[in-house]
């Protein structure tokens, strides 16, 4: 804002906050004149950007234009569409918050040019992979894809948008574009069948009847000539001087490839173009029995090719009804009237649904509209809610603003549109309510019946006129078939034909929004009529409803502080104090500023035009400070550099000398070491102790930076000959005091586990072949837990208990037959449960020997006494997923005992005088079977080849 103050008188104030007389409409447009003139279409209001649209290109858009634009503080310079884009964007990446530009205005106020604008700059400026670049041009390039499938000609704009469109652009924590979302809605699909005089249909009908190569059209059965299509005729113009359809017919076929659209998907889309100006020109007709039928066959023939549908079924449906009563379905014919209506609807849902898939393609959005009927009763409607939430978002944030740097605010009056809203969209009683309920009323409701409801429910309120309710002097304004609303941009009379059929068919219900065409010059009206359509006047009382300027300290001081010698060249102490220093230099009286928290607050433009006059006196004496200053810089930097040339020159010399010393010193250690090695076998002489001592020292340190890491690591590396005897008592020292701090680190349960290692390792080392992979596992209480031991058996036990606990499988003495048992071992016996019985008992003392083999079975044998009739069992118990356990306590305490381990079979007792065999073999896996001789054969793995 800053950088234009100066030039007010010429192209007037740039951001409308700043005018004088701010509550004049004549003071507003004159200074959108002043600026038009001078090539200055943008105009800010606070935040809000103002564009007059100037029908023909201003060289305000190149890339150097972005450039100026990007990361520049949005007042810093001339009000732009890019400090817009700009501003908001960096918002969005320093707030991680999502952001919305609102684009609104006529047709022909250039909304839809404005939004191209914002995609090419975000396009140019953001960072852009590789990758990303295809995304970006897809972005671009939609934009001549849905003004081709959804633009037209009005009387008011060349180019008029037909619908609307809300653009997502998603962007990654780099800010780079990667994605983007578009949603449609309101398209004008009753342009496809009926334009107001002067106007045109759909621009890709006759960019395809123009640009289309001649193979194409014959295939799509079409001629190169657009009078002879009734949809493209009925404006009377398919031809525009001003529009050139064979060029955009190429860039539209590009841009689809750019797209991504597939051959046979672009296929597709202009059969169904085609199809509906063959839809257009179905004629139909009398038949000889008085039926309405289809008397173009030619059209029909082509309509089910490019369809796809089977002929005869389009002919009956074109003139034909199927009627649902009481559960039957019955098919009446159609009269003319009803079957062109029927066609004109297939070529609106046909085309509407293209419409609707390729946005889905491209995932894009558009809206207008142009009749003063349903259509522009959602749209205005749909203004007067934007209107509503646009003046209280910027009153809460003007508010908001204020109590933040602790300025009292000021009420305003301004226009407030709630009844309006409340007349259209009360519950019950506002006008869509009554819609709603006329169409879902029984019997026969027409569009006249639902204005007479209209006056019944609403007659007497403000803003709600029509032909019956108005008064003999404002009677002749609204004919009977028409309701004015008195909005608050002006009253709007409304046609009530066709509100009911656009409200029911859910097919036709989409909206459309009218767009003015442009002006080639300054229409005075047509701004003025905007200036209130958009609440600009509105929205410039709220933004000077308390101060007229208003910047951070830092913004102002940096600005004005050469004005005051208090702050001047450069202020040290707070910003608050500065500002309140300088304004008190500049003779500000307390009611023309105010200071809040950060920002300085200006009530009226004069004060500011009155510093910045100051400014500008002050500039000359400020441009010959600067030229002083820089010339003495310039000298000095002179001198300083021929100084350092000076004091290099000596530097690099003596760099130069310690390196040449550094080279020297290290030519006679390489020399030393060289004699040293070729002497290093020879007694210790002046020739190679050097290379002795840096031996010794080099064995040391790699001693001592790589010691064995514990007692088990061996390893030790070769010493030199002079340090050999060294070397060994430097090694036995050392595994004393790893093994000394091994053992002071041991706790007692660790050193009883040990103990039992060291039995274990006595009795079953080299003898068991799977004693190798029990060292590492610990030695436990009990192999079953206490829900494991059945509480009868515990009971029977008495005194008696548990010392340990195990599952095992006892095989017969005869037969051989597994049977799973617990073994179960106290002071002072052992016993055999199954489940809460207590099959076999066998006291210690009567235990003869215990046998295993030196495989990795996981077998064990007790020999007890075969004249026992107490004991009548050997017992053989495969433990074969636990490691091998010592004999407890109380086994070696009971008497003595004989643990054998043989290397091939197990002899034991079955009977008095008969004896049994178990013989022990290697192999794949761990088998038990009775082999032939009757010996039971036990194959286990080896483990340790």
């Amino acid at each position: 804002m800053e950088s234009t103050l100066t030039a007010r008188d010429r192209v007037g104030v740039q951001d409308f906050v700043l005018l004088e007389n701010y509550t004049s409409e004549a003071a507003f447009i004159e200074n959108l004149r002043r600026r038009f003139g001078e090539n200055l279409i943008y105009t800010y209001i606070g935040s809000v950007l103002v564009s007059v649209n100037p029908n023909k290109d201003l060289e305000i858009y190149s890339k150097a234009h972005m450039e100026r634009y990007r990361g520049v503080s949005f007042y810093e310079i001339s009000p732009h569409i890019y400090a817009v884009s700009d501003n908001t964007y960096r918002a969005m990446r320093t707030e991680r918050r999502d952001q919305c530009i609102l684009i609104s205005g006529e047709s022909g106020a250039g909304k839809t040019e404005a939004s191209k604008k914002i995609l090419q700059y975000y396009a140019t400026t953001c960072p852009v992979t590789d990758h990303l670049s295809t995304l970006r041009d897809r972005l671009l390039q939609s934009n001549p894809v849905l003004e081709a499938f959804g633009n037209a000609k009005t009387l008011r704009n060349d180019n008029s948008s037909r619908f609307g469109k809300y653009m997502d652009v998603q962007f990654d924590f780099r800010g780079a574009p990667i994605g983007g979302h578009i949603l449609n809605y309101l398209l004008e699909k009753s342009r496809v069948v009926h334009q107001n005089h002067g106007e045109r249909n759909f621009h890709i009908f006759y960019q395809l009847l123009e640009g289309g190569e001649q193979d194409l059209l014959s295939k799509l059965g079409l001629e190169r000539n657009a009078q002879k299509y009734q949809y493209l005729v009925k404006g009377c113009c398919p031809r525009v001087s001003s529009i050139n359809d064979k060029n955009d017919w190429r860039t539209v076929r590009k841009a689809l490839t750019v797209i991504g659209f597939h051959e046979d998907e672009v296929e597709d889309l202009l059969n169904i173009i085609a199809s509906v100006l063959h839809l257009g020109n179905t004629q139909f007709g009398e038949g000889k029995n008085g039926e309405n039928q289809i008397t173009t066959e030619t059209q029909l023939k082509y309509l089910s090719k490019l369809l796809g549908v089977d002929g005869a079924a389009l002919r009956e449906a074109l003139t034909h009804k199927k009627i649902t009563a009481k559960g039957e379905e019955m098919i009446s014919p159609l009269s003319f009237e009803q079957a062109v209506a029927a066609r004109d609807a297939l070529a609106k849902a046909v085309y509407g649904r293209a419409f609707t898939w390729l946005v889905v393609k491209i995932n894009q959005s558009l809206l207008a509209s142009e009749t003063i009927s349903f259509f522009q009763f959602c749209i205005n409607y749909c203004n007067e809610k934007l209107h509503q939430l646009f003046i209280e978002l910027t009153l809460k944030s003007e508010q908001e603003e204020y109590e933040a740097e602790g300025i009292t605010w000021e009420p305003v009056k301004y226009f407030d549109n709630k009844i309006i809203c409340d007349l259209v969209e009360g519950k019950h009683k506002g006008l869509i309510s009554i819609l709603d309920e006329e169409c879902l009323r029984p019997g026969e409701p027409s569009d006249i019946s639902f204005l007479e409801k209209l006056e019944d429910t609403l007659g007497g309120h403000a803003h709600f006129v029509t032909h019956k309710l108005s008064n003999g002097k404002t009677r002749k304004a609204v004919s009977r078939e028409e309701f004015k609303l008195i909005h608050y941009a002006g009253e709007v009379n409304y046609s009530v034909n066709g509100f009911l059929d656009k409200n029911k068919d859910l097919l036709y219900r989409n909206l459309k929004e009218s767009d003015m065409s442009p002006l080639w010059r300054f229409d005075e009206a047509l701004v003025r009529h905007q200036v209130k359509y958009l609440g600009l006047m509105e929205n410039l009382r709220v933004r000077r409803a308390g101060f007229a300027y208003r910047r951070h300290y830092e913004t102002f001081l940096q600005r004005y502080k050469s004005l005051c010698p208090g702050t001047w060249p450069n202020w040290q102490g707070r910003l608050a104090d500065g500002v309140a220093t300088l304004v008190q230099h500049l003779g500000y009286k307390p009611e023309e500023y105010k200071l809040g928290k950060t920002k300085i607050f200006i009530r009226f433009p004069k004060t500011l035009f009155s510093t910045e006059d100051s400014l500008e006196a002050r500039r000359p004496a400020l441009v010959l400070t600067l030229q002083t200053s820089w010339r003495g810089y310039r000298e000095r930097a002179k001198y300083l550099r021929i100084r350092q040339a000076v004091i290099q020159s000596a530097w690099r010399g003596m760099i130069s000398r310690q390196k040449a010393r550094r080279r020297r010193h290290a030519v006679d250690i390489i020399r030393k070491f060289i004699k040293g090695f070729i002497y290093r076998h020879y007694e210790r002489c002046p020739e190679n102790e050097y290379f002795l001592d840096h031996q010794r020292f080099s064995f040391l340190m790699m001693l001592f930076r790589n010691p064995p890491k514990s007692v088990l690591d061996k390893s030790w590396p070769i010493p030199p000959p002079c340090l050999t005897e060294a070397s060994e008592h430097l090694c036995r020292l050392c595994m004393r005091n790893m093994m000394r701090a091994y053992c002071r680190r041991i706790q007692p349960e660790w050193k009883k586990q040990m103990e039992q290692k060291v039995v274990a390792s006595q009795i079953f080392k080299d003898q068991k072949d799977s004693y190798p992979q029990s060292v590492p596992k610990l030695f436990v209480a009990s192999r079953l837990n206490s829900e494991e031991f059945n509480l009868k058996v515990i009971q029977t036990l008495g005194n008696d208990k548990v010392k340990y606990g195990i599952a095992v499988t006892k095989y017969d003495r005869r037969g051989y037959k597994a049977r799973p048992r617990q073994l179960l071992l106290t002071s002072s016996f052992a016993m055999l449960v199954a489940e809460a019985k207590l099959k076999q008992r066998i006291d210690y003392a009567t235990l003869r020997s215990i046998s295993v083999s030196s495989l990795s079975d996981g077998f064990m044998v007790l020999h007890v006494p075969s004249e026992d009739n107490k004991q009548k069992f050997s017992l053989l118990s495969p433990l074969l997923s636990h490691p091998l356990s010592p004999p407890t306590p109380s086994l070696l305490s009971s008497g003595p005992l004989l643990l054998s381990v043989p290397v091939c079979s197990i002899t034991f007792a079955v009977a008095r005088g008969k004896e049994g065999v178990i013989d022990f073999t290697s192999g794949p896996e761990l088998k038990v079977a009775k082999c032939k001789k009757g010996h039971l054969l036990v194959t286990a793995p080896k483990l340790n080849p």
